[in-house]
């Protein structure tokens, strides 16, 4: 019997992704006279990568990359006003409305009747409560888990905090890397529910998807 029915936030319950997405092409047109498009999100991606451990997941750590990314790519010749803008583009994406994908909110409605629902999402603690308070579905859940990594360790820990059996708890989820295949490791149940843009950083080769 399932005990627990979990929940990823973004891009699961509401787009996300896209966000980031625009905001990239924005960035990209700021420092266009320094170098292509490719070359400028192939580097800002190495940024991010590197700075996962410093600062973790979320639009403030994304906003440093960017801003470090600018620096190094034009050698420090990037003006005080094109920094203000990038602080410009993080204001704007943590001042955008909710967006709830397709039938979320009454699937979410019907289950939090039958189950006991969580949100269990990475990202910074709060962006992440503030844009689940936003969403109007904060009501249905008892419990959120805002975690710095989603692997097996951690799925581990929240079944223990809860109380329950692995198998007692399923995770629905769009990040296979995420929340599909830590959890299937952890003994749990899981649905994968893709979103129509991934992250790089999410993705997953077919060799290991297969291995599951």
């Amino acid at each position: 019997m399932i005990k627990i029915v979990a929940f990823d936030a973004d891009d699961t319950l509401w787009h996300n992704e896209t966000l980031f997405v625009a905001t990239k092409e924005k960035f990209t047109e700021l420092l266009a006279a320094y170098h292509s498009p490719t070359w400028i999100e192939d580097r800002l991606y190495e940024t991010e990568m590197r700075n996962l451990r410093h600062f973790g997941y979320g639009i403030k750590s994304f906003t440093l990359s960017m801003i470090e990314t600018a620096i190094e790519l034009t050698e420090g010749r990037i003006k005080g006003y094109e920094i203000q803008e990038i602080v410009a583009f993080a204001r704007e994406m943590v001042n955008t409305p909710v967006e709830l994908l397709a039938d979320v909110e009454s699937t979410i409605t019907t289950l939090s009747k039958t189950h006991n629902l969580m949100v269990v999402t990475k990202g910074d603690l709060f962006d992440q409560e503030t844009k689940i308070a936003r969403s109007g579905l904060g009501d249905h859940f008892i419990h959120i888990e805002v975690v710095t990594e989603k692997d097996k360790s951690t799925y581990q820990s929240i079944t223990t905090k809860l109380g329950i059996d692995p198998q007692e708890f399923v995770m629905v989820g769009n990040s296979l890397k995420s929340d599909i295949l830590p959890v299937v490791e952890a003994g749990g149940h899981a649905v994968h529910v893709p979103y129509q843009t991934e992250w790089q950083h999410e993705a997953v080769p077919d060799h290991v998807v297969r291995e599951y």
